[in-house]
């Protein structure tokens, strides 16, 4: 019979949370990091990352800026991430205007966006005054507009890209703002990665997309208008390829065009890996009793007492299918419709799937069993 999501058989313990799941990796920063320790829990990585950061050039124009912070005083300074704000510092260090600019943002009201924000804030030797749960920018700019702002001097950080309408609200009230443009996103350096990681989205063999900002997200789905797939992406997200976003923020470009994805409580590369190893098997995991045995079905991966195999994409989805109605006759045609091999010609597709799959689970091979006339099913106590 089929059962829950538990995890106490020998397979399970010799899997990872995560064993026979692929997971797209879109970020740029700490990729690295991330791709660890998703390896660590089982999965098998695609990277592909959606931008790239470009240096501003001799640092010119954050020089300039940094020179206008201290040209006068500062009554506000907006910190919108945490490694903006540790280049910003740094910088100012090498330039020998480090102190004078600690000294400045001391006697100003700091704002942070977020934790990552605040802990870089607190290790430069400052204390911030506010940072909005939500780690929004609109929840920063609403919390300076309900403050007299005429004639104030205001220092943003800016995080990749222009924040025009945050500082146009802000001279809007009367304030002078100065733009801090510590990095920005430019292009990704490999656009094949990026066709790629669309392709395996649109086919379904990707389990989990993940994404630690609003800028990857957007550049993902500028990257399928590319490709002629946008459309296809998205109704991928929103049925089958779970989307994993780091926080809100990042978050709020999948929500606005309908698709719900999971986010940590925490914003962090350790809580967001651990919220995917519970949300995937808890959507793609499925324990079955066959002949008295249990074999878990996770992600392309079987699992037994005494087997790990990881199926091709096409055999995997056929097996999940099966196993979606576990004992339930499947036709050659809903398998041909499940399994997405509906661009074949006919259904001898299946019997070769079919196939291929026994071959695949080797001693196990009569889990799969033939209904002649009618199709296949698993044969499993129901």
């Amino acid at each position: 019979m089929a059962t829950g999501t538990g995890t106490d058989t020998t397979a399970a313990r010799r899997g990872g949370p995560l064993t026979g799941f692929t997971v797209g990796v879109t970020a740029t920063r700490r990729r690295e990091e991330l791709t660890a320790l998703l390896e660590r829990r089982g999965a098998r990585v695609v990277e592909a990352p959606m931008m790239r950061l470009v240096p501003l050039g001799d640092d010119t124009a954050l020089r300039e800026a940094t020179e206008r912070c201290l040209a006068g005083p500062l009554d506000y300074v907006v910190a919108t991430t945490g490694v903006g704000w540790r280049c910003w510092m740094s910088a100012a260090d090498d330039w020998g205007t480090g102190a004078r600019l600690a000294a400045a943002c001391r006697v100003a009201v700091v704002l942070s966006r977020g934790p990552k924000a605040t802990g870089a804030v607190r290790a430069s030797g400052l204390d911030e005054a506010f940072s909005p749960r939500s780690e929004a920018n609109d929840e920063l700019l609403s919390w300076l507009l309900a403050r007299p702002l005429a004639g104030r001097r205001i220092a943003v950080q800016e995080h990749g890209v222009p924040l025009d309408g945050f500082a146009a609200a802000l001279r809007e009230r009367g304030a002078e703002v100065i733009a801090v443009p510590v990095y920005r996103w430019g292009p990704p350096d490999d656009p094949e990665a990026v066709r790629r990681l669309v392709e395996l989205t649109v086919r379904r063999e990707l389990h989990a997309l993940s994404f630690t900002s609003a800028q990857a997200v957007e550049a993902l789905l500028a990257g399928a208008d590319g490709f002629d797939r946008r459309a296809e992406v998205l109704a991928a997200l929103r049925d089958d390829v779970l989307a994993v976003c780091v926080g809100p923020v990042c978050a709020r470009p999948l929500l606005e065009l309908g698709i719900e994805p999971v986010c940590p409580e925490r914003g962090r590369l350790g809580a967001l890996v651990r919220t995917l190893a519970e949300a995937l098997p808890a959507r793609m995991r499925r324990e079955l009793v066959y002949e008295g045995r249990r074999v878990v079905l996770q992600g392309s991966a079987v699992l037994t007492d005494d087997m790990q195999v990881t199926l091709p994409p096409v055999l995997a989805a056929v097996l999940r299918a099966l196993s979606d109605r576990p004992g339930h006759v499947l036709s050659r045609a809903e398998l041909l419709r499940r399994a997405w091999l509906a661009d074949r010609a006919d259904e001898h597709a299946v019997e070769a799937a079919i196939a291929r799959l026994r071959a695949a689970l080797g001693p196990h091979s009569a889990l799969i069993r033939t209904v002649p006339k009618r199709g296949y099913r698993l044969a499993v106590t129901v």
